[in-house]
């Protein structure tokens, strides 16, 4: 395995009494897509600031491809283009005019200068809108811009702190795409901080799960679901009978067991096809009669909920759990 492109070695960021970041440690590879994901308030978007050096960390070290970011923080943005969470665009400048600026700060001039801003407004779809104003450009636009902008210098790494926040699904995807082809095309590390669980399924090659400023589980997506066990399985009664959980665990065949809207329960079990006949036969036995039934696998969000006992958009106070990690 190659030299980590990004890497922190048990960073602690610490606000007087509060402990935004606490020992936190992962290494991002080159040309992957790695996420950090968790709620609003976990850290997500303090470690960014602490590795494109807008923080200096209380302790530990992080490195931007082998640079310390507290010693040598001007050569780590020469390396480094950046998507903020919130808007950074000059509104009453022309989109060519926050273009030509932004390269301008980075010693860009000239015929160069004007053929990167071409080529890049055109592969974010905005060639036609070069010459107007940002103020009249919807969010998604400006998205847009501002990825285009943080490539502008020709960066090795690209990072992007909740780059699709509050846009609608269909630019949201559109995004998804931009960010695809920048890393397959342009063979750039990309380290981005998301909420949306189904943004980091769709683009990340690894995952570190962040709560409470810590990181409480990190692997691919597909490792991250194992955690959990294989399936779960939903069951629908009839709305004249009550969901009852199980007080059966099948010998160990089902991990947990909960009521969820809709006159239902949700399963997590080892194996599906094994014992989806043995929880008919439970259910037979109670009297309850089941009306539907189905199985999936888990989704990042139930991955979640097992390692916290909350909900992603939740912001309960919890204790520090077993770190779950893949190499």
């Amino acid at each position: 395995m190659s030299d980590p492109v990004i890497e922190t070695i048990d960073l602690v960021k610490k606000f007087r009494d509060v402990v935004a970041v606490n020992k936190v440690s992962f290494k991002v590879m080159r040309k992957e897509i790695y996420g950090l994901l968790g709620p609003n308030g976990a850290g997500k978007t303090t470690t960014i600031n602490i590795l494109i050096t807008l923080l200096k960390p209380t302790s530990g070290q992080a490195f931007v491809d082998g640079i310390d970011v507290v010693k040598s923080p001007e050569k780590v943005r020469k390396k480094i283009g950046v998507v903020f969470q919130d808007p950074s665009l000059d509104v009453f400048l022309t989109a060519y005019e926050n273009m030509y600026i932004h390269g301008k700060i980075y010693g860009l001039g000239g015929k160069e200068l004007e053929r990167r801003i071409k080529e890049l407004l055109d592969f974010v779809e905005l060639k036609p809108f070069a010459d107007k104003v940002v103020r009249y450009f919807s969010g998604g636009m400006r998205r847009r811009l501002e990825i285009a902008r943080a490539l502008l210098h020709d960066p090795d790494i690209l990072i992007l702190d909740e780059p699709t926040l509050g846009l609608d699904p269909q630019t949201r995807n559109k995004i998804w795409e931009y960010i695809k082809v920048v890393r397959k095309e342009r063979g750039i590390t990309i380290l981005m901080t998301t909420h949306y669980m189904d943004e980091a399924e769709f683009l990340c090659d690894r995952i570190s799960i962040m709560d409470h400023g810590r990181i409480i589980a990190e692997g691919t997506p597909e490792q991250l679901k194992s955690i959990i066990g294989s399936d779960v399985v939903l069951i629908k009664f009839s709305d004249s009978q009550k969901p009852m959980c199980l007080d059966n665990d099948l010998d160990g065949a089902i991990i947990s067991c909960r009521s969820v809207s809709g006159n239902r329960v949700e399963l997590v079990v080892r194996d599906a096809v094994k014992t989806l006949p043995r929880i008919f036969e439970e259910y037979e036995r109670k009297g309850l009669v089941i009306e539907e039934i189905s199985y999936r696998r888990p989704t990042l969000n139930e991955v979640f909920i097992y390692l916290t006992g909350r909900e992603l958009r939740d912001s309960l106070e919890d204790q520090p759990r077993p770190i779950h990690r893949w190499r």
